[in-house]
């Protein structure tokens, strides 16, 4: 599997980076199958796992951690830290309190004693990035992190990151996590550029758009979304209609092309000079080594072009198709001044 380096740290890592948000509770409850899943992955090239504190109240990363006996230095390990683990307000965000408790709890969980990224979950509006990078600084120097990243953040949340880091004399985040398939577009307006201006690695989550471009029949039944994730799949809407659309054309280019649609999805996403390493994230075997089979389709400019056509560069073609309220924190009710 081809090989790329993360973000100017000089680690090598496979373009496809193995997702374990569904091992656990909130997927594969089987915790023998997933260690057997991920062996399967290792097993085929990957060399990059991608996992977070809250992924099953830490039940992902103690799967992983089972996983990685006997293998861990092969491993280019991630996890993140930030969004809430439990109801005490203190069990959440980007506070040296928090990080330094929730490092050491992610690392006893993943029977590890480093990781070799630690991932901001989500932009903490609470807390100084200052605050933050401090603390991420001061555990890279203890040797517990070798680097640090962020996910979902706005373009200007990682030039305020960046730019505090250099003032500051901090480490400085080195990737970005982000949502991108065909389908959800808008990230290459500014937030890849902004990436690659400051030579940061990233890391793409959602390829298959949450079963959208999975190739299913119809991709509205059976999906496991509820709450925000629900109106991803609400055909009222017009965005989602437009989806509906965009998904029929695109299996007819992938039929036309000889290649399964996720392959076609997958290999989109990989195609951007910006990205580092696409995240998949199987919940069965089977769902595994379908998303294997597709690691060395590439697309030629003329399918490129032919995507373009379908879902122009830089649009989302539904706004409402992330898990979290888009609305900027000082935008919130409760926030704003009346």
């Amino acid at each position: 599997m081809e090989q790329r380096i993360l973000g100017g740290t000089g680690m090598s890592v496979s373009a496809y980076a193995l997702g374990a948000m569904m091992f656990g509770a909130m997927g594969n409850t089987d915790h023998d199958q997933s260690v057997r899943m991920i062996h399967s992955a290792i097993d085929a090239g990957v060399t990059f796992i991608d996992t977070a504190d809250v992924y099953s109240g830490g039940e992902s990363e103690t799967i992983v951690g089972k996983a990685l006996k006997g293998r861990r230095d092969a491993i280019v390990l991630a996890t993140k830290f930030g969004l809430p683990m439990g109801e005490d307000p203190n069990q959440r965000g980007g506070s040296a309190r928090w990080i330094r408790r929730a490092l050491d709890a992610s690392l006893r969980r993943l029977d590890t004693d480093y990781v070799d990224l630690y991932q901001m979950h989500r932009p903490d509006p609470r807390t100084d990035v200052d605050e933050t990078l401090g603390a991420l600084s001061d555990l890279v120097r203890a040797g517990k992190i070798r680097a640090i990243g962020s996910s979902f953040f706005a373009p200007e949340e990682t030039v305020e990151a960046q730019w505090t880091a250099e003032r500051r004399g901090h480490h400085r985040f080195r990737t970005e996590q982000p949502p991108y398939s065909i389908l959800t577009r808008g990230i290459e307006n500014r937030v890849l550029p902004t990436a690659q201006r400051y030579g940061m690695g990233v890391l793409t989550f959602g390829p298959l758009n949450s079963g959208w471009l999975s190739g299913r029949a119809d991709p509205t039944a059976g999906h496991r979304n509820a709450g925000l994730g629900a109106k991803m799949f609400d055909l009222s809407q017009p965005g989602v209609q437009a989806k509906a659309e965009a998904v029929g054309k695109l299996a007819e280019l992938a039929a036309q092309v000889g290649v399964s649609l996720p392959h076609l999805a997958i290999a989109f996403v990989r195609a951007h000079p910006a990205v580092t390493s696409v995240l998949i994230g199987p919940r069965r075997p089977e769902q595994l080594a379908d998303l294997l089979a597709g690691a060395d389709v590439v697309l030629g400019d003329d399918v490129l072009d032919r995507i373009d056509e379908i879902v122009p560069p830089g649009v989302d073609v539904h706004a409402g198709d992330f898990y979290i309220d888009p609305t900027p924190p000082i935008l919130d009710k409760r926030l704003r001044r009346r």
